[in-house]
């Protein structure tokens, strides 16, 4: 970790251009300052200076964005890691009511939904390493609290703090791509780095359910812990800073001539306070969220389908022990289903839509747009309501228990295909990477905390057809009509907006 104590303040984001022509400070009303001095002309040696993570060498890149994908892997394993041991949780601490038992499971996407809201602008005035490696000390700790809890009260209580330390790499991953990557790359490391919120929940059930069978409930969380251990035992000698701000105030904080480095950078001495340019920084994914239609509608769908997903886990115990008879172990492994839908999209996905990308770019005389990320995302909202039918009719016939797996394969193929575009759209847009996904992280985390609890519920009002129907025909409203209004308006819309680069 590089040597600069946390207590630095951050200026503004690099845009996608890599062209720092001089840091930005933000006053209190969110507004440019005006800087002076522009003139000088070791400031534009950024563009080309080797500490850049732009000009880093690739391997150094994909080092980094490979450590983070490990670090944003772990956090959504151990958020599904327990589904296939909810009725051991049950009885291990003598739940009765089927919410508070889907609310074991769940609590830990509150605070997911609350978690980036602060770790992602603290990132953007302390830096991406500090609060990955933090979070995921924090995460061990908590994740100890789980298993060695006594009660229902206190489980449910570390839960929710494992949860908020989690949710760090996700809300820094987004930050992290877009810091080392231009538009044009960036298709294959969003690919990498999205997996993990992904097929962490896939392979975790995988995993708990053998867990949960042989030696207990409570072990799955010694395994989160010693997965996490693995991550900060690798990540912390060897992840680096990536945010540019940041790593020039430390460069310039190690000069040997302090003071010739304020007159040569005018920019970096604050014009508003430490605090209240944190408080500026942790409000930002709010306002993403509130006063950008493109950034709320994109996270809406987002969050819908990972509601979706997370109701599948919390109901996936119940349909295939009751219907199909499966031990708790050979139950974990019907959640491999999402999983290969995912891996499928991932190698996909991320080919056909950094072509397609490429492709529409030339047509444009070489000028990349955020809006050529759509047509991948309008083709993946396709997947989404047919893996939903196919799933929620087949348990609701009680066909061979491969064709609701099928199903969620299919719905599995869908979320991922969609998910990469939408990712790659907001971090493309948005001057602060880091926030915009963040917001989006926030709103689809907190959906996921939501659909579990009224899960049981709606599928014994309306089985796992009429249930799966209605949670298809709402994606179909939401993931279509919108991305293919947003690929004809989104470029109007963003030239309008003091919020996009």
């Amino acid at each position: 970790m590089p040597g600069s104590s946390p207590g630095t303040v951050s200026f503004a984001h690099q845009d996608d251009s890599n062209d720092l022509h001089l840091p930005q400070l933000i006053d209190s009303g969110g507004q440019s300052a005006k800087v002076e001095n522009m003139a000088h002309d070791k400031v534009y040696d950024w563009e080309h200076d080797p500490a850049n993570p732009r000009n880093w060498p690739p391997a150094k890149k994909w080092i980094t964005t490979t450590l983070v994908a490990l670090y944003t892997f772990v956090t959504p394993l151990a958020s599904s890691i327990m589904a296939p041991g909810l009725l051991d949780v049950a009885i291990k601490f003598g739940i009765t009511d089927p919410t508070v038992l889907a609310l074991t499971l769940s609590i830990f996407l509150l605070s997911f939904a609350i978690g980036p809201l602060f770790a992602a602008p603290l990132s953007e005035v302390y830096g991406r390493a500090w609060v990955l490696h933090l979070g995921n000390l924090f995460f061990i700790a908590f994740n100890l609290g789980c298993a060695l809890s006594p009660n229902t009260v206190s489980f449910i209580v570390f839960r929710f703090l494992a949860g908020l330390a989690g949710s760090a790499p996700i809300a820094c991953g987004g930050g992290v791509v877009s810091d080392l990557f231009a538009e044009r790359d960036r298709a294959s490391a969003v690919a990498l780095y999205s997996i993990g919120p992904l097929i962490g929940p896939a392979i975790g059930p995988v995993m708990g359910g053998f867990i949960a069978e042989s030696v207990g409930i409570q072990h799955v969380f010694y395994v989160v812990v010693a997965i996490s251990g693995v991550a900060a035992v690798i990540g912390i000698p060897f992840l680096r800073e990536t945010y540019a701000p940041v790593i020039r105030l430390r460069l310039d904080n190690m000069a040997l001539d302090p003071e010739k480095t304020t007159v040569e950078h005018p920019a970096l001495q604050p014009e508003i306070g430490k605090w209240a340019y944190l408080w500026l920084n942790l409000k930002r994914p709010v306002i993403l969220l509130t006063r950008s239609f493109i950034c709320f509608i994109l996270s809406l769908y987002m969050a819908l389908i990972y509601g979706i997903y997370y109701l599948m886990f919390a109901t996936f115990p119940d349909l295939f022990s009751k219907v199909y008879h499966f031990s708790t172990g050979i139950g974990g492994l019907t959640y491999l289903g999402t999983g290969v839908g995912f891996l499928a999209a991932t190698l996909f996905g991320a080919r056909v839509s950094g072509k397609m990308y490429i492709y529409l770019a030339a047509k444009n005389g070489g000028n990349g747009k955020p809006e050529m990320r759509i047509p991948a995302l309008i083709f993946g909202s396709f997947f989404v309501p047919v893996g939903l039918f196919w799933y929620g009719w087949s348990a609701q016939a009680k066909a061979h228990f491969m064709m609701p797996i099928i199903g969620t394969a299919i719905f599995g193929f869908g979320l991922m295909t969609s998910f990469l575009p939408i990712q790659l759209y907001l971090v493309d847009t948005f001057a602060y990477a880091a926030s915009a996904t963040a917001a989006a992280s926030t709103f689809r985390s907190l959906l996921g905390f939501v659909f579990p609890l009224f899960g049981q519920q709606m599928f014994a009002a309306l089985g796992y057809g009429g249930g799966n129907s209605l949670l298809a025909g709402i994606s179909i409203i939401i993931g279509i009509p919108f991305p293919v209004w947003i690929y004809f308006a989104g470029e109007r819309m963003r030239a309008k907006s003091s919020l996009a680069r």
